[in-house]
């Protein structure tokens, strides 16, 4: 009986238990979720959202393709590739033939001179009357005006025309003639010969029968209107078999085969590359095995999942579909190092996956583009064992502002405490305040960096590890170091940036003098300039609003946001005009933008003097001469591009004749959210993946589908 009771009792208090949590937890709407994310490669969005374009995508995957199309009712598989073959698609819609040759280094050359001026180029070949020519053309225009007005600047092309012989660039169009389908690719071949041998431009098309399979036929012509369609028509009279041709129905669903020579830049060699319509036609790719697909023009990445290849505003779209979780793997790896702790990289796999769900079909025809517009997406190689199982172990986990996906943003460093929302893009969000975040283990490791002055004035960066204290002193108390390495580099900052011109190379036994001390530019403190007047005004009225007239002489940071970060900048004493705090980062970047908005500005003219009668000066607004008392009293004007200033604190400092800017700063990003290297120190120091999350983002829940 006792045993009974105790049973029981148990029961009872376990259905207690039961309702007494019931009642405790909040209601709440079911979680989001999302099955297929959709990834834009390559998409051109209006209003310059979006532009990121290519001429043509070339697939392939170790086990084949299988090449289709996605219809509403489902997907349409056409034909297969071979095994580690190599298939390109481009859109069949306007273009400039620019050159045409049998001479396939001269066409190669042309094709150079497309790509080397910005041009989407083609270098493809056909058989005309038993000779092999190459063909060069140019863009995708979704109107015949485009492509007039194309011509007008490749015609006009002076190095283009010496490569190609005075040819005089015309229109290619979409408009063709088409022989009936024909009973196998074979066939279509011999009767493409056919055409060919009149002179005529003729191809292989494949289209879709009733049953659903590949359909060949011949397509004749590359008319940009009816009219020179007519003409294709005439020519075209006196070969076996033309009366059959029509006018090629461009609004249904087609491919279009030419010999590309683009990719192995070779006469006897050329992939397959199909051209398919400017319409509603969206050509599905998938691999015929678990491998993944390698798309070439995307560095040569693999991706999970299927590719749709469409065409949309005038340009062609590449989107790659997988599953949600599976894309997570991926930006894991893109975005933290997968070898640091699991909790830090749980904790990047929950906002990425919020992140996702948040943004919804953000770019039109997909959720996300695969850069770090929206999140660092580089297929299967930046997945690692350690970033699967951050996803896995999160599987389905988000955060939740008021039972909705917040906008989980963060970056790679928040130099010491993260953005509040309103000083990065002026409006307030609850869950994205300013925190505190230990940023530091960024500089885990790294060298310190000398800022020295050679013997011939000019100001620069030696690694530590370059010099060796010498034991003397100047007059003023500075170190003199001297270098150990012949070919030493002094490098503008302090990192090594082969991008970045050179100060000068000096040898071993230089001697230097030091300025200051400082880490290795790094996501936590960097160093950007100094940059000239007119190096800044051109990328400032490149971005502003409202123009900056004459010179900058005078920048300054006039207001900051809660973390430090500045919110506006006065150039010359007139505020830089811009649509929201962050984009002071590109307005400033004459190098590219400038890490973060958290910085100090070393405005290196900048002196204020005290004279005779405690009377004050300031240049550069005060523009009369500087003139030093030397040794002996003797009084002389100071004309040479730097001054060295010693402070009462003993601090030398190089003050130029000239004004430049120097920008110092913390952080990566825009700070806003979870700081990634403030992930790292949490986790090292033993903080699981949600207390990192709720550490970062305020008043959120995490919930599970």
């Amino acid at each position: 009986m006792s045993m009974s009771i105790k049973r029981l009792s148990l029961t009872a208090l376990s259905a207690l238990l039961f309702i007494s949590l019931c009642a405790a937890l909040p209601a709440q709407a079911a979680v989001p979720k999302l099955d297929t994310i959709r990834v834009a490669m390559y998409l051109q969005l209006p209003e310059k959202k979006y532009t990121d374009t290519t001429a043509a995508a070339t697939f392939s995957a170790a086990g084949g393709l299988s090449i289709g199309t996605r219809t509403p009712s489902g997907i349409q598989n056409w034909f297969k590739t071979a095994a580690g073959s190599q298939t390109r698609f481009a859109l069949d819609s306007f273009k400039v033939k620019v050159f045409e040759s049998s001479n396939f280094a001269s066409a190669q050359a042309a094709y150079k001179r497309i790509i080397a001026a910005k041009g989407a180029g083609y270098l493809t070949s056909l058989t005309k009357k038993g000779t092999i020519v190459y063909q060069v053309a140019e863009g995708t225009y979704a109107a015949i005006a485009d492509a007039k007005a194309a011509v007008t600047r490749w015609a006009g092309d002076a190095e283009l025309a010496k490569l190609t012989a005075g040819f005089k660039p015309i229109v290619q169009g979409p408009f063709r003639l088409e022989t009936p389908a024909l009973a196998s690719k074979a066939a279509a071949v011999t009767a493409m010969n056919g055409y060919a041998a009149a002179g005529l431009d003729a191809y292989v098309a494949v289209r879709v029968a009733a049953a659903g399979a590949a359909a060949y036929s011949v397509m004749v012509g590359s008319a940009a209107d009816a009219a020179e369609l007519q003409i294709v028509k005439t020519a075209a009279a006196d070969v076996a078999g033309a009366g059959s041709l029509k006018q090629a129905d461009t609004a249904a669903p087609y491919l279009l085969l030419k010999n590309d020579h683009a990719v192995t830049g070779k006469a006897d060699s050329s992939l397959e590359l199909y051209g398919f319509p400017a319409a509603d036609m969206k050509v599905w790719v998938e691999s015929l095995t678990a491998d993944p697909i390698k798309l070439t023009e995307r560095s040569s990445r693999t991706y999970r999942g299927q590719f749709e290849v469409s065409a949309l505003n005038g340009a062609m779209a590449v989107v790659n579909e997988l599953p949600f979780e599976q894309y997570l793997y991926s930006v894991v790896g893109g975005e933290m190092y997968s070898s640091w702790p699991a909790e830090a990289l749980k904790s990047q796999a929950v906002t990425a996956r919020t992140y996702g769900l948040y943004k919804g079909f953000g770019f039109q025809i997909a959720h996300v583009v695969d850069t770090v517009l929206s999140q660092a997406y580089n297929g299967v190689g930046s997945e690692r064992p350690s970033t699967i199982d951050a996803v896995e172990a999160t599987r389905g986990e988000v955060l939740l502002h008021n039972g909705k996906p917040i906008e989980a943003l963060y970056s790679a460093n928040a130099g010491g405490m993260t953005s509040d929302a309103t000083e990065v893009w002026n409006n307030s969000i609850p869950y994205l305040q300013a925190v505190k975040s230990p940023d530091g283990s960024s500089e885990t490791g790294l060298h310190s960096w000398y800022r020295v002055v050679l013997s011939s004035g000019a100001i620069g960066y030696i690694r530590e590890d370059l010099l060796d204290d010498t034991g003397s002193k100047t007059a003023a108390g500075s170190m003199i170091m001297q270098v150990n390495t012949n070919g030493t580099k002094v490098r503008q900052h302090p990192i090594i940036q082969d991008a970045v011109a050179l100060i000068a190379t000096v040898d071993s036994g230089t001697k230097v003098t030091v300025l200051e001390k400082t880490i290795e530019s790094n996501s936590m403190n960097w160093v950007r300039g100094p940059y000239k007047p007119a190096e800044l005004l051109a990328v400032i009225n490149a971005r502003v609003k409202t123009k900056i007239t004459g010179p900058i002489r005078t920048l300054e940071v006039s207001e900051r946001g809660p973390s430090g970060r500045a919110t506006q900048i006065m150039a010359n004493g007139t505020k830089l005009e811009v649509a929201n705090p962050d984009v002071l980062r590109a307005t400033l970047g004459v190098q590219g933008s400038l890490p973060s908005t958290k910085f100090q500005i070393d405005e290196t003219a900048k002196v204020a003097m005290m004279g005779a009668g405690s009377q004050q000066r300031t240049k550069p607004e005060d523009s009369n001469p500087v003139y030093i008392v030397g040794a002996g009293g003797k009084v002389t004007e100071a004309k040479e591009a730097n001054l060295f200033i010693l402070n009462g604190d003993g601090h030398l400092r190089a003050a130029t004749k000239e004004p430049t800017f120097r920008f110092v700063g913390t952080g990566n990003g825009h700070g806003v959210g979870m700081s990634q290297y403030g992930a790292l120190s949490l986790a090292q120091q033993g903080y699981d993946y949600q207390y990192i999350l709720k550490y970062y983002y305020k008043d959120v829940t995490i919930a599970k589908e």
